[in-house]
């Protein structure tokens, strides 16, 4: 007996040893050509950009005579209203202020306004004593630091300029200081964290709503402009503006877009989008505007459409804004000023240091305004006493919501959303090809075989295909010894690997005659650095990557549906079958809508847990952010997720459903549709029912 359980375990030990001895990645840690793949979604949008910022380059170079810089500007104008416009009405700002605190040498108003109805800014005025007549004023835009303004590096500045005899207007941008819109009432601190995803968080919504976190910031910076004139105490000719880090970034934007900002100082913040993307690529939200690049924009173009009037670019050697791009700008802008005879309305300075405001840095803005702004006096950079923390509150309880129960970011967002679909079924479609920014694969893209094993009853073969861009997409191909179903096109957002073991998902549906093809699409298994693998962290490379996409008119949805629809050619091709079916498992279920109606091919899909829509993902507050690169930047104006799905409604697909998520029947996907019938809803989580459901779908 203990013989031929001996001789049992052994047979069971080699079995498993043969198992364990696969290895299912296509790419080899020492093929240098493809070890590159976690980066090569964005080398490959990088790419597309920098094709577009050439074409913008050539074209500046071609401007000769003030009436082509004139020309530029206008278009300038045109298009940054085009991307980030157009802006609410302006309504009554019903301004407040909730107290007013003397100091010796100045006096601060702090104040409430609504930027938009029941949209609350908080916000402090900064008056100099003695002052004898209006005058000049300047808006100091906060950079990324949870307290705002309120940072003793900030006050620093604020405080010296109004020691130096200017206004000084600091407002909460939203998602920081009294302004947070995700916090912990009791305690008043975040519960989603910092200022970036403060703003990133509400803003990938607005991005899909067809709005943009950059726009409610700017509106924000000009009803800040409209209340600052209306104080009886500043001259309205006499307007700067300047911040630093993120408070550049607002005060570039607030001075492009309001020509009553006279002077303008951003600083750590501009250099140039190729320098952007050579190193640590697009970032915030409120930093990107829709389209901006393959609309033809580029950093420069905030002060070039501000010319004549003065601007100073501030900035430092080893900041994270890259230095080289910074002074590209600041030539490129240079020849403007001098087209309008006006070259010493344009400066730069920069200090040796990282991203951080300097001694030097401080007292050639302090100079600039003081020229600019008709406010001589000494530009030196003087010790200040700093406010507490009690003495800079505006609201009673510290936290605007706690006492102004107004609207946050995620609610502005909902007015974007429609609630009855506008066009024809057909022309949503049509619009979501656009929109997603889907090509279709054209001509025969370049495979390779690494490898293959035997299984019992099938192969298991390894390869890789050229993708739309210089990438490689490694997929699998599980051929059964005798192929009596369908073929499937199988998409995961965990990477073709995370269903394909011995007795894995995959291969039930191997053991039914089907032949079936896993890839790892961009960002996903051997291509991917976990962005797309359940992370939750908007603030990591896949969140800034889907911002990146945006910027070129892209998404990864559609990069991702081009990829998928080339792979179900090589389907198509290997079984020798006109058609094919599509399987997707989760978020890679909006993948597989964008890319099956593109595609004739597809007889059928099988959507698995799958996302439910675009509209569901806007309208929750507080939604898994690890969706987010699945969706569509201005997608709900003109479709959603549900669109497509009807679209295939003939097809008969079959959605499968766990336990939450999804009403058996879909009525919230397709309310009060005819087509709804056609499509199989089934809500089971059990693993062999849903067995039993896909053997039946994949019957010819």
């Amino acid at each position: 007996m203990n013989r031929i359980f001996f001789t049992l375990l052994i047979f069971v030990f080699l079995g498993l040893s043969s198992q364990a001895q696969e290895d299912l990645k296509v790419i080899q840690p020492h093929w240098v050509s493809f070890t590159d793949g976690p980066n090569a979604l964005y080398q490959h949008q990088a790419a597309q950009a920098f094709k577009m910022l050439d074409a913008r380059e050539e074209a500046v170079k071609q401007l000769r005579t003030l009436g082509d810089w004139k020309g530029w500007q206008e278009e300038v104008r045109k298009t940054l209203m085009k991307v980030v416009g157009p802006f609410p009405e302006k309504t009554p700002l019903r301004p407040e202020i909730t107290r007013t605190i003397q100091k010796p040498d100045y006096r601060m108003d702090h104040v409430v306004f609504q930027s938009q109805p029941e949209f609350y800014v908080s916000a402090t005025l900064f008056i100099p004593n003695g002052l004898k007549s209006k005058a000049p004023a300047i808006i100091y835009c906060s950079g990324h630091a949870l307290e705002s303004y309120r940072s003793f590096t900030y006050q620093h500045v604020i405080l010296n300029l109004v020691k130096k005899g200017f206004i000084v207007f600091a407002f909460d941008p939203v998602g920081q200081g009294e302004r947070l819109e995700y916090y912990d009432s009791a305690t008043g601190k975040p519960t989603i964290g910092g200022p970036t995803k403060q703003h990133s968080y509400p803003g990938a919504q607005a991005f899909i709503a067809g709005s943009s976190q950059a726009k409610y910031m700017i509106w924000d910076g000009i009803r800040a402009i409209d209340y600052l004139i209306s104080r009886p105490e500043v001259d309205p000719e006499r307007i700067g503006i300047t911040g630093r880090s993120g408070g550049g970034t607002q005060a570039s934007y607030i001075a492009a877009f309001d020509d009553r900002i006279y002077a303008s100082a951003p600083e750590n913040y501009l250099t140039n989008f190729k320098r952007l993307w050579l190193t640590h690529g697009p970032q915030d939200a409120e930093q990107n505007f829709y389209r901006g690049i393959a609309s033809g924009l580029d950093q420069p173009d905030l002060l070039l459409v501000r010319a004549p009037k003065p601007s100073l670019l501030i900035a430092t050697s080893r900041d994270i804004f890259n230095i080289e791009g910074a002074r590209e700008t600041a030539n490129q802008v240079q020849r403007i000023y001098e087209a309008y005879d006006a070259p010493g309305n344009f400066a730069m300075v920069e200090d040796d240091d990282g991203h951080a405001s300097t001694h030097k840095n401080r007292e050639a803005m302090y100079a600039f305004f003081q020229k600019h702004l008709n406010l001589p006096g000494k530009s030196s950079d003087e010790k200040i006493d700093t406010l507490s923390k009690e003495e800079l509150m505006v609201s009673p309880k510290g936290q605007l919501l706690e006492t102004y129960p107004g609207k946050t970011v995620q609610e502005l967002n909902q007015q974007f959303i429609s609630d009855q679909p506008t066009g024809s079924l057909e022309d949503r479609v049509a619009d979501s090809r656009e929109l997603s920014g889907y090509l279709e694969p054209e001509g025969e893209s370049e495979r390779m075989m690494t490898g293959r094993y035997q299984r019992e009853g099938y192969v298991v073969e390894k390869h890789l295909i050229k993708g739309e861009g210089e990438y490689w997409i490694p997929f699998l191909l599980l051929i059964p010894d005798q192929v009596t179903a369908e073929a499937v096109l199988y998409l995961n957002p965990e990477g073709k690997g995370a269903d394909a073991s011995v007795g894995g998902e995959m291969e039930a549906l191997v053991n039914e005659g089907a032949m079936v093809l896993a890839p790892d699409l961009l960002n996903t298994g051997e291509m991917g650095n976990g962005g797309f693998n359940g992370d939750s962290n908007f603030e990591g490379n896949s969140f800034n990557h889907w911002f990146g996409s945006i910027l070129i008119g892209r998404s990864l949805v559609g990069l991702h549906a081009g990829d998928a629809n080339r792979l179900a050619k090589v389907l198509q091709e290997t079984s020798g079958r006109e058609t094919i079916k599509g399987l997707a498992k989760g978020r890679m279920s909006a993948v597989l809508l964008h890319a099956a109606n593109y595609n004739e091919a597809y007889s059928s899909i099988a959507l698995i847990d799958p996302m439910v829509s675009y509209r569901e993902l806007v309208q929750e507050r507080n939604y898994d952010p690890s969706l987010i690169p699945f969706s569509v930047a201005n997608s709900l104006p003109h479709y959603d997720l549900p669109d497509l799905l009807e679209h295939l409604a003939d097809k008969k697909p079959l959605v499968l459903q766990g336990n939450s998520g999804m009403p058996s029947k879909g009525q919230s996907l397709l309310p009060e549709r005819p087509t709804l019938e056609k499509i199989n809803f089934i809500q089971t989580a059990d693993p062999e029912e849903r067995k039993g459901y896909l053997q039946q779908w994949l019957q010819p």
